[in-house]
């Protein structure tokens, strides 16, 4: 499965550019959160691969007009095409908006998930917004990444956890993949493809 991961920044390989047939052969498209409404149902649109995705802290607008023929998962499991991918939107609470959690929140978003994830024998992927702290998170108080996703992570062993959140740009020695144990963690900015 060719899996387009995309985030925090609209590709403009991908909307100001795009050319028909660009997204042939994408048979499912991942938000890991922050991108504009249009340009998610501009992408389930031109590409008619099914498209999930999480909510970013910035993704306050989706209220009033959500992405059209999109897929939240958000705190959900879902399994495609063999794939149980387990969606955790949002990041560190760090001003009180929306899509922020406390450690202590995003702990009990997770334990109400467990019975689940277990019922179905694991996970695969993990698409969250904020990364796991200390691994492809950054050292500033609003881009750090969720403790509570490193016993999640080494636990479960996923084959992925992808994420947005932390812009490449913001640095030149952001890495785009690391690991943690035998978990590949991945910044999904702009865009991402992954076949799994």
């Amino acid at each position: 499965m060719r899996v387009l991961f995309v985030a925090d920044e609209e590709s403009p390989f991908l909307w100001d550019y795009y050319t028909p047939g660009r997204l042939d052969g994408i048979d499912l498209i991942v938000s890991c959160g922050d991108l504009k409404s249009e340009y998610l149902t501009f992408l389930v649109t031109m590409g008619r691969a099914r498209l999930l995705y999480v909510h970013g802290n910035h993704d306050t607008g989706y209220e009033r007009r959500p992405p059209e023929g999109c897929e939240c998962i958000d705190d959900k499991l879902v399994k495609i095409g063999g794939l149980r991918i387990l969606g955790l939107g949002g990041c560190p609470r760090y001003n009180g908006g929306p899509y922020q959690y406390t450690e202590h929140e995003m702990r009990m978003k997770i334990l109400r998930r467990l019975p689940g994830i277990r019922m179905a024998g694991g996970v695969d992927v993990i698409v969250s917004h904020a990364s796991v702290r200390g691994v492809g998170d950054d050292s500033d108080y609003a881009h750090r990444g969720f403790e509570t996703f490193r016993p999640l992570v080494e636990s479960l062993k996923p084959r992925y956890l992808v994420h947005g959140h932390v812009h490449l740009n913001y640095g030149a020695n952001i890495p785009r993949v690391e690991w943690l144990g035998e978990t590949q963690v991945i910044n999904a900015y702009e865009r991402y493809v992954l076949d799994i």
